[in-house]
């Protein structure tokens, strides 16, 4: 049993240190599945042509490469997913997609599911309201009709201030983001309540911009993450690395300027939003431990 044991730990070690589910997944197909959203401008939305671009997506392209690097894989082909608020959780939960690449909040109920990588965005939820309805403040949606869309942390925010401050606003659910902000030109809604950051690149997308205002203070702050598969400690390892090594080297500055600073598809607007003191802060000593 003694020369045994050797043996035993050598293997145990060894089986340590293989590649983890992900990776193994990644290898065998030959792809990995990065998941989308439609119309996240500017973090992850379809132009008319049916493809995927934005911030998120960009910084995931190159997680994907340092995925393939490390895997020593000649080529490793990114193929997309479209998702949408209500299910983005569920597809990396069931393998569907390695990684989410959108404007997904980092909160302790989805780490529950899911993990999360260094925040790529620290935004937090306002309103988005037609510029000559008057309204500057939530206390002005008392009684009023607000949309947020489905599965979002703004959605949940929203009614429990409604609940907690008793405003009777009524809430109602929007399956994605185009259709709340269809209803708030439409007037069907008083206003649309999201990650104000989100709200901009909405409103950035429109000819009619200048209909619609973001009012009102902060109702959350949120870390907005990459979003990757639980309990996989040498996939999450490399896109730590990586997402370190990009702030580090000012990569990842760069990709905000592009996306943030300078005219994006398909209108080719800027949003002209600078980096947020929050963010800045935040990647001075990049983590994926938020305290929100």
């Amino acid at each position: 049993m003694k020369t045994l044991l050797p043996l035993l730990l050598a293997l145990g070690l060894t089986t340590t240190a293989s590649a983890g589910p992900v990776l193994d997944r990644i290898k065998t197909s030959g792809r990995i599945v990065i998941a989308h959203r439609e119309a996240s401008v500017p973090f992850s939305y379809l132009l008319p042509d049916g493809r995927p671009v934005g911030y998120a997506v960009d910084l995931c392209l190159k997680v994907a490469e340092a995925v393939r690097q490390r895997l020593k894989m000649p080529s490793l082909n990114p193929q997309f997913m479209l998702v949408t608020p209500a299910n983005r959780i569920q597809a990396v939960v069931d393998g569907k997609a390695d990684l989410e690449c959108g404007s997904t909040t980092n909160n302790a109920e989805r780490r529950e599911k899911v993990a999360f990588t260094v925040p790529h965005y620290i935004t937090g939820a306002r309103y988005l309201v037609r510029a000559n309805s008057g309204i500057t403040d939530l206390a002005q949606f008392e009684g009023r009709t607000l949309v947020s869309t489905k599965g979002t942390t703004p959605l949940k925010s929203i009614t429990q201030a409604n609940s907690e401050r008793a405003l009777h606003i009524k809430i109602v659910e929007a399956p994605d983001n185009a259709k709340a902000m269809g209803m708030l030109a439409a007037g069907q809604v008083d206003g649309f309540v999201l990650d104000d950051v989100q709200l901009y690149g909405i409103v950035s997308a429109r000819p009619d911009a200048d209909r619609f205002e973001v009012v009102g203070k902060l109702l959350t702050i949120e870390a907005l993450a990459i979003v990757l598969p639980k309990n996989d400690p040498e996939f999450k390892a490399i896109v730590d690395d990586e997402m370190k090594r990009l702030i580090a080297s000012r990569e990842a500055h760069a990709v905000y300027e592009r996306w943030f600073m300078k005219p994006i598809p398909p209108k080719n607007t800027s949003l002209k939003l600078p980096m947020n003191y929050l963010l800045k802060d935040f990647w001075k000593y990049p983590s994926d431990q938020v305290p929100y």
